[in-house]
């Protein structure tokens, strides 16, 4: 399905550009935590990888696409390297990296999607391994540097828009719509939901009616 929406070529492509960024964050958060070059490569393959080796472990597409493409595996090691040695210009272009990230959540949690249903998953299940695939690696360099997921504390709506756009594909795919178009404007409403929620610092509500004299904690 995926390679009848775009060519080869361009989905590689943009599947490594989506990897690179997200290595990239993983390897800005070791630098921040101060880990070594190991710690560094860890985050940078885990956040990279993390929610699409989990996709294609449910559905049984094994080997996982992370061992059974070499470019996936050495594009988030380039990542790595390149924080290890420019952290503090990578850092000043934090903004921009904020913004690929969005567009790499907007193409993870579509292509999650569509492959999870490729796989003989139903449109639920679907969307579920797609918000897996867009988020998973997050959660998982999350809990390695003991930080409460980001998917639990949702402070910016970064699943939220994965949710919006997994969902949108799994209702074109139930009305037969499914194509290079719509799938462009999944990929684009993530984005541009992501893109608001860091602008405006839109988050998901708390519990209803909350009047817990407890402060949140940080």
């Amino acid at each position: 399905m995926l390679h009848d929406l775009f060519p080869p070529g361009i989905q590689h492509a943009l599947d490594l550009a989506g990897i690179f960024v997200f290595a990239t964050a993983g390897a800005l958060l070791a630098v921040r935590k101060n880990f070594d070059v190991f710690g560094i490569v860890v985050l940078a393959l885990v956040t990279a990888l993390g929610g699409g080796l989990f996709r294609d472990l449910v559905i049984g597409a094994v080997p996982p696409a992370a061992f059974g493409e070499l470019s996936f595996f050495v594009t988030p090691l380039i990542a790595a390297a390149f924080v290890f040695f420019l952290h503090p210009e990578v850092q000043r272009i934090n903004r921009a990296i904020n913004v690929f990230d969005a567009a790499g959540l907007g193409l993870f949690c579509v292509t999650g999607t569509t492959k999870a249903y490729e796989y003989g998953l139903g449109l639920t299940a679907s969307a579920a391994l797609g918000l897996a695939t867009a988020v998973g690696g997050g959660v998982l360099r999350d809990v390695l540097v003991n930080e409460v997921p980001s998917l639990l504390r949702d402070r910016e709506m970064y699943a939220v828009p994965a949710v919006v756009g997994a969902s949108m594909v799994a209702v074109f795919i139930s009305l037969d719509v499914l194509n290079a178009v719509t799938t462009g404007l999944a990929i684009v409403t993530t984005f541009v939901l992501r893109l608001l929620a860091m602008r405006y610092h839109w988050r998901a509500p708390l519990a209803w009616n909350r009047r817990s004299s407890v402060a949140e904690e940080p």
